[in-house]
């Protein structure tokens, strides 16, 4: 982490000031956006909720903690995940995804002659792989029209949100929202994860990454409605699809930014996601906690990346 040297307490500088504005001190400008509909999206009073956790499963190079009081304005959120019904709307624009541009997108456990991953055998390279086609050239998503929207990278995600009038969420807002209206419950409905014995998230069950046991009911993604919303009225909001945020990835930058309407850094190599998704496992990436995070590169597309989005008030 950056040292900045010792100034005067009583006043500030010049000299400080344009520290601040070369290094990753700087957050960067919050994006807004009022153009569009809002239709399916719910409106979030905002106001101070506790950010963050401090339990004993944090990933500490996420920079999940400390437990910090922020402070988010009113804001609307899409109920659920954009589909590929609404995506496809988007497409017929005449945009084209980077995953079709490159040719080929990562899919997990794909068969064939498909390249695999150093490190990471359950994702392979799969060519023809995108939004329209999931798994490969020959699956689609004719019966899938009310499922997430995958293969699309933060580029896209960006751009399908610019098309609406809308933004990708900040983090903060993200928290806020998934968390429902609890304060540090690991879970938008609670501490625990199968209250009773039910699912209410799309997870992996069984032993990563070669036996789900697909307990919950889905083997890969779900329908965006599958389970009950949360106590903001937001659905699926975590696990199935890791969700796109607006804000580039820093593992410390919260630790001295604001804490009103808070946004990382105004550059950086990754963006952030939250939720976790459908292969998060206890043993393997227990990231959807409300308070987990993690990042991948704006250019980066999956079968288990998708994304909503917000407007302002």
């Amino acid at each position: 982490m950056t040292v900045l040297p010792v100034m005067p307490c009583c006043a500030p500088t010049k000299a400080r000031a344009q520290l601040m504005e070369r290094s990753r001190f700087a957050s960067a400008e919050r994006e807004r956006a009022t153009a569009g509909s809002t239709e399916g999206m719910v409106k979030l009073e905002g106001g101070p909720f506790l950010m963050g956790s401090e339990d004993v499963d944090v990933v500490p190079q996420d920079g999940e903690g400390p437990v910090r009081e922020c402070t988010v304005d009113p804001f609307y959120l899409d109920r659920h995940t954009v589909t590929n019904a609404q995506f496809g709307e988007f497409a017929a624009t005449g945009y084209v995804t980077e995953a079709e541009r490159f040719g080929w997108s990562f899919v997990f456990q794909a068969g064939g002659g498909a390249k695999t991953v150093p490190g990471l055998q359950w994702w392979r390279r799969v060519d023809g792989a995108m939004w329209r086609h999931p798994e490969g050239p020959d699956s689609g998503v004719g019966e899938r029209e009310n499922y997430p929207a995958v293969h699309v990278s933060w580029n896209d995600a960006a751009a399908y949100a610019k098309w609406a009038g809308k933004r990708l969420p900040t983090e903060a807002e993200w928290e806020f929202a998934a968390r429902g209206g609890f304060t540090q419950k690991r879970f938008p409905w609670g501490d625990e994860l199968t209250p009773g014995g039910v699912h209410l998230c799309n997870i992996w069950q069984g032993e990563f990454p070669d036996l789900n046991t697909r307990e919950d009911g889905w083997e890969a993604t779900a329908p965006v409605d599958a389970y009950p919303a949360n106590g903001f009225g937001l659905q699926v909001i975590t696990g199935n699809t890791w969700e796109w945020c607006s804000d580039w990835f820093s593992p410390d930058h919260h630790l001295y930014a604001t804490r009103v309407n808070p946004v990382g850094p105004s550059e950086g190599s990754t963006r952030s996601m939250r939720g976790g998704s459908y292969l998060c496992h206890a043993s393997y990436c227990n990231r959807y906690r409300v308070a987990a995070r993690t990042s991948n590169t704006p250019d980066s597309s999956t079968t288990n990346i998708g994304f909503r989005c917000a407007r302002d008030i």
